[in-house]
């Protein structure tokens, strides 16, 4: 239920055919335009910030504009940079992008995609990109040591610099060759154009990256590559056929925007990377050695489309798998319970839920019983208006469920900063006077912000960290939190997260406890239980995707774990 600012959506195509095949066939000029539309529309979920689309025209002639690229700001941009693609946005190449910011800034120069221009056609570089970099100061000093000069300071526009600067080395690489080969002029153009080996110019720029990522990009020669990052722990998908080579960051909206089945897609590997050249062959390239296997589990349980047929499975496998708990919660009085979900995002973990009562042949009740009422509006600046209508978001079905009787289970699919828990839905669920409201949560405590590409970067956001200390406070330990900011300022090396201590002397329950008590509303009058996923039901549920840093602190790079350790001292130094 709160809206959680997470990774970026990329999508790219490659048409294969002569541009006027398509026209023939399926009767318009805008045949890939009109399929980009629709891959970044079914992502849409992936970013509400901003959009952007690039294309590439290997037939324009010189002279004339070859690489285009439109960007818009807001939840509309989709729509609005379509709108204005006029004719001349025609070509063989295309790519969009989704974004949400994992930085905290904003604005129309943070917008994927990021153009590299030069006169030199292999030498322009669009790159867009889901992915956070970690180390981005260690790639800055290295930029600056090569003498380069970056206008803006971010992992994006240091990324395409990089990229670039590798790009450039890659052609003159060439050019030397063709010299060598006695060629002169436009000779020495066409031989570069038609030898580029991006993958000469990846294996020289990934390495120096720390971070999960999917980087997508186009050179102005006609070259079109994604590479993922070796962890694997963004997701990225590909198909290819006679007519297109297709990439998206999930793989229900390639089904859906070109009518195929989950086997027809494909899933790109961790550290390897599609590459299409100018001639339109692809190949399949390992940028990196793959590392120890880390896929984004949160990807399952929140971001990615239900839709997906694996997915939608195993959210169904995480609600099922807390019956259990949920019957100790209510003390198997299945008859007086009524369940629920909210948000949307949490239905099918719901279905799953009850499906597993089903199972055990109770005939369970189910009830709309939260609704999503109105947005927050801007306009209103006064702290207290703001907090009143921020009360207001959600509302609830008047006579769901008996007073004073009947239980209330409402499944969610996280609970990270509990803010609307408090200031919202426990107070409106209170209206019902249920017997007790038993929240549940379909993933386990979110302890550890994400260095990934998803904006939870502060430790005092999440309700689960903020209960630990509470308790370490209450029972006299604060030179445990002494002990871990010492740690966390001493560790040179940056291979252990000592933020795991905070935890470590307290069970699930016990915080759960606390984060109740930390949230109830003055003035409630129902009790409140949680009830959380658990660490061995998430890997059961999706055992393919092990990365689970948000609730263990177990993270897959070096770059994480120093980052959640300077964290904690941003928290004790009260640094922002």
């Amino acid at each position: 239920m709160e809206e959680l600012k997470h990774e970026c959506g990329v999508a790219m195509i490659r048409l294969l055919k002569p541009l006027k095949y398509y026209e023939q066939k399926y009767g318009t000029s805008r045949y890939a335009l009109n399929k980009l539309y629709l891959l970044m529309e079914k992502q849409h979920n992936r970013g509400q910030e901003g959009a952007g689309a690039a294309c590439v025209n290997m037939d324009a002639p010189v002279g004339t504009e070859y690489m285009f690229r439109e960007r818009a700001m807001g939840k509309d941009a989709i729509t609005e940079i379509f709108k204005n693609m006029d004719e001349s946005f025609t070509g063989q190449l295309y790519m969009g992008h989704l974004r949400y910011s994992t930085t905290g800034k904003s604005g129309l120069q943070y917008v994927h995609p990021f153009l590299r221009r030069n006169n030199w056609r292999a030498k322009n570089l669009c790159l867009c990109g889901n992915f956070n970099m970690t180390n981005i100061d260690e790639v800055f000093q290295l930029l600056t040591t090569q003498g380069q000069s970056p206008r803006i300071y971010g992992d994006s526009y240091i990324t395409l610099e990089l990229m670039g600067h590798r790009l450039d080395r890659e052609v003159e690489r060439l050019f030397a060759e063709a010299k060598g080969k006695g060629l002169e002029g436009t000779d020495i153009t066409s031989y570069i154009d038609g030898n580029v080996q991006m993958a000469n110019v990846l294996k020289t720029t990934m390495p120096h990256f720390d971070g999960g990522y999917v980087m997508c990009g186009l050179t102005g020669s006609g070259e079109m590559f994604a590479v993922r990052d070796p962890w694997g722990i963004r997701p990225a998908y590909y198909y290819q056929d006679d007519e297109v080579v297709v990439v998206a960051s999930e793989r229900p909206v390639i089904q859906t925007t070109f009518d195929l089945t989950a086997s027809d897609i494909v899933e790109l590997q961790p550290g390897q990377a599609l590459i299409i050249n100018k001639n339109g062959e692809s190949s399949l390239e390992q940028i990196l050695p793959k590392e120890e296997y880390n896929a984004c589990s949160f990807e399952r349980i929140y971001f990615s489309r239900g839709s997906d047929r694996d997915i939608y499975q195993e959210r169904k496998r995480l609600g099922e798998q807390l019956t259990q708990p949920i019957m100790n919660a209510i003390e198997d009085d299945v008859t007086h319970t009524v369940f629920s979900y909210i948000p949307n995002t949490a239905e099918v973990a719901f279905c799953g839920m009850t499906d597993g009562f089903r199972r055990l042949h109770f005939d369970v009740r189910t009830e709309k019983v939260v609704w999503k009422d109105i947005k927050l509006r801007t306009f209103i600046t006064e702290g207290t208006e703001r907090n009143d209508l921020a009360a207001h978001v959600y509302d609830i079905s008047y006579g769901s469920l008996n007073p004073y009787e009947d239980y209330l289970v409402i499944i969610d699919d996280s609970i990270v900063r509990g803010t609307t828990l408090r200031e919202s839905i426990f107070k409106i669920l209170d209206r019902l006077h249920p017997k007790k409201i038993v929240m549940v949560s379909s993933s386990p405590q979110i302890r550890y912000p994400d260095y990934y590409g998803i904006d939870m970067s502060h430790l005092e956001e999440l309700c689960a960290f903020r209960a630990a200390i509470a308790l370490i406070k209450e029972r006299g330990m604060e030179q445990l939190i002494n002990d871990v900011y010492k740690a966390c300022k001493d560790d040179t090396q940056q291979s252990t997260n000592h933020v795991r201590a905070i935890y470590a002397p307290f069970t699930t329950e016990e915080i759960s406890n606390k984060i109740v008590e930390m949230l109830r509303p003055e003035g409630m009058e129902a009790p409140v239980e949680l009830v959380f996923q658990s660490i061995e039901g998430l890997h059961t549920a999706c055992p393919n995707h092990p990365g689970d840093w948000y609730f263990t602190g177990h993270y897959p790079t070096p770059g994480g774990i120093r980052m959640v350790n300077k964290a904690f001292i941003n928290y004790i130094e009260n640094n922002k």
